[in-house]
């Protein structure tokens, strides 16, 4: 599973990532929840591109791994828990991009170990 643009964990990470960006446009937001989305979203799909394109990126995994539980706590945090939509979106898309973070890092690992001597 070393190959680039293979893993569909990483797919499932730009889809979420995507997913979060975009809904702001269906659902009742808050400046500060909008932002948040619009922000978190954004760096979740782009994290998940890289991962895409350099598989053995580990710390691409770990960074996803942050940012999913970022996106689940901003509800709370930002203080948006109280828009049922958007704090749904945060709390599923923040578990689903952690789960999908965590089974990526055995793969990302394994392809990380099999570089060639020498190479960073």
């Amino acid at each position: 599973m070393a190959k680039a643009w293979t893993r569909w964990q990483d797919w499932a990470e730009v889809a979420i990532g995507t997913l979060v960006l975009l809904s702001p446009l269906v659902v009742e937001t808050s400046t500060g929840a909008m932002w948040t989305m619009v922000v978190l979203g954004a760096l979740i799909a782009i994290d998940g591109l890289a991962s895409l394109a350099m598989p053995g990126m580990v710390y691409g995994e770990w960074f996803q791994m942050v940012l999913g539980a970022l996106l689940f706590l901003s509800p709370w945090v930002i203080g948006y828990s109280d828009l049922t939509g958007a704090a749904w979106i945060s709390w599923v898309g923040g578990v689903l991009t952690v789960a999908a973070g965590a089974m990526a890092l055995p793969l990302a690992n394994a392809a990380h170990s099999t570089r060639l001597p020498g190479t960073a």
